[in-house]
């Protein structure tokens, strides 16, 4: 079994592209994750860009995806750590890299940018090896 940490955007890329997740693996995320796929979700339904009912039908396909969320102090500590130490790393990413350093064995993210700066600190994924 892999342990993938996957983000925000990963999530609700899953979902919209219908890309089922092996079942061999286990998905983690920060807590934050809720507040931020909800977000995510949201911007484009602001803009336009979709209509409100394929946002929310989104959002409910990927509550029911097995996804644990996990949000210690220790965590939080060592994200802490992880922000002040990586230029352009905020806090929020630096809890996706913090939880892949203490529970995961690899972080999914569709910000190539961030998995370049993150190269040597975490293991990187795709999403294909989620499948």
């Amino acid at each position: 079994m892999t342990r993938f940490v996957i983000d925000a955007g990963v999530g609700l890329y899953l979902v919209a592209e219908g890309i089922e997740v092996n079942p061999k693996h286990e998905l983690l995320t920060p807590t934050l994750f809720r507040s931020q796929t909800l977000s995510l979700a949201h911007e484009p339904v602001r803009r336009g860009d979709i209509p409100a009912n394929v946002a929310i039908e989104q959002l409910e396909k990927l509550w029911q995806i097995k996804i644990r969320l996990l949000g210690d102090a220790v965590l939080r500590r060592l994200a802490w750590k992880i922000a002040d130490r990586l230029e352009g790393v905020s806090t929020y990413e630096a809890e996706y890299l913090a939880l892949t350093q203490l529970q995961g064995d690899a972080f999914v993210t569709l910000d190539t940018g961030l998995a370049r700066r993150v190269e040597g600190i975490v293991a990187v994924a795709t999403v294909n090896d989620l499948r």
